[in-house]
């Protein structure tokens, strides 16, 4: 919790010294809008990845058990997977990229932030010395991610959305898989039939590609749809367009 409110009052610091703004231009505040793009964030991509692991059930043959609900640990899971989450968003998709925007670009900016994102996991998930193949995986899986959510907050001008996207997005993993320090809260898998050779890796690709995609179309339509939390948005960049 220190470490977040640290995380906070510097980019406090970084905001009013760059760009004479205050943290408020991330979006962090949590109002009705903020809270509706959150929800709406983590609605879709647990819809999302509920799918994905419905494929991946059947392309594999995966048989689950369900385990009972543990309320204490779920409620831990999720606690521990907001802070991570926001801690994560507020230095990748924060102050940092705030001003890289305004400094270099847009284009520029996200693809910065989403470099940075995969190398960072690389070594999060202690695979600094592993092969070649699967540092690249990972690069190639959690960059396109970090894309997407650099991506969101570019548009939406808040981290909201990409947080809901990002807490949705770990929290399935907590329900269905293993991970530390939270995993498989809700199943386990009893058995799965896995793909032999290049199938296996193809597959793991479109897998792990699969999420990004659809959480890119799926904010292109929230940015062309008529909610009110992303139309007024939309007039608010037509204003500024007619001003410039």
């Amino acid at each position: 919790m220190v470490g977040l409110l640290v995380i906070i009052v510097v980019s406090g610091v970084l905001l009013h010294f760059f760009e004479q703004k205050n943290i408020t231009v991330l979006g962090v505040i949590p109002n009705q809008k903020h809270i509706i793009q959150l929800l709406i964030g983590f609605v879709g991509i647990v819809c999302i990845q509920l799918l994905a692991i419905y494929i991946e059930t059947l392309v594999k043959s995966i048989r689950w058990e369900m385990k009972p609900m543990n309320y204490g640990d779920t409620y831990k899971a999720f606690i521990y997977h907001l802070k991570s989450a926001l801690t994560e968003d507020l230095i990748f998709r924060g102050a940092i990229l705030y001003i890289l925007i305004q400094k270099i670009g847009a284009k520029k900016a996200i693809l910065i932030s989403a470099v940075s994102f995969s190398i960072y996991h690389v070594f999060s998930y202690g695979m600094a010395l592993d092969q070649v193949i699967p540092i690249v995986y990972v690069i190639l899986i959690t960059g396109c991610t970090g894309y997407v959510w650099a991506y969101t907050f570019e548009k939406t001008k808040s981290i909201a959305l990409g947080l809901g996207f990002h807490l949705g997005f770990n929290i399935i993993i907590t329900f269905f898989y293993p991970s530390q320090p939270y995993g498989e809260l809700l199943f386990t898998e009893i058995s799965r039939v896995d793909l032999s050779g290049w199938n296996e890796l193809y597959f793991s690709i479109v897998k792990g590609l699969f999420p990004s995609i659809l959480m890119f179309v799926f904010v292109k339509f929230l940015l062309k749809s008529k909610f009110k939390c992303f139309k007024t948005h939309l007039k608010e960049i037509k204003h500024e367009n007619t001003i410039q």
